[in-house]
């Protein structure tokens, strides 16, 4: 068994996206997660794997996130680490063989990733897709390894280097996935639309 969890935000005005909202200001901010929020539900459809949908406050219902398709649970208190330690954690002890983890943040995410991270367990015992600003857009492990979220300066530059190091320590294996850009500020959307505009050109 394989299972996909997507962490998100509930998308309540002033309370996502909070480094873009700075600069584009926090409605448009709320817009562009609904679009982000969109862009995660299309790729998470696209894997066979069960879906475990965490939220960051009370899960939603009627809220484009069908309970037929996603299992809808609240991420536990905590920094980033140990809510991530906890959802994957309580997938081996639903007897999970592999689990992968993603955010809400990248939209150029592809289904084709998806299956490549799973695909890369069978080789690897951890799997990180990098993004741009040292962080990674995907965490995958086929056992869990709490060790890699313990200690980490999340939201920094240097999350991808400390969680590598982390597994040299730890000594097991570890494959890269291709790198991506998440959107936390506005030079980040920026980049991303100008990208979509030079895929629509060569269209």
């Amino acid at each position: 068994m394989q299972i996909l969890h997507i962490f998100i935000k509930n998308p309540v005005l002033g309370q996502v996206k909070t480094r873009l909202a700075a600069t584009v200001g926090a409605e448009e901010a709320l817009r562009i997660y609904h679009f982000l929020l969109e862009k995660t539900r299309e790729v998470s459809l696209s894997t066979n794997a069960r879906r475990w949908l965490w939220y960051s406050g009370i899960p939603s219902t009627n809220d484009g996130w069908e309970e037929a398709d996603f299992v809808k649970k609240q991420q536990v208190e905590g920094d980033l680490g140990a809510r991530m330690s906890a959802a994957l954690g309580a997938a081996f002890q639903e007897g999970a063989e592999k689990a992968i983890l993603i955010g809400s943040d990248c939209p150029s995410l592809r289904a084709e990733l998806l299956e490549q991270a799973f695909s890369a367990l069978d080789q690897s015992e951890v799997v990180l897709g990098p993004t741009y600003d040292g962080g990674y857009y995907l965490i995958g492990m086929r056992r869990w390894l709490p060790q890699l979220f313990d200690g980490i300066a999340w939201s920094t530059e240097t999350v991808l280097s400390a969680t590598l190091q982390r597994v040299e320590a730890i000594g097991v294996t570890c494959s890269l996935l291709e790198q991506l850009r998440d959107i936390d500020e506005e030079a980040d959307w920026r980049a991303f639309l100008e990208t979509q505009d030079r895929f629509s050109e060569e269209d």
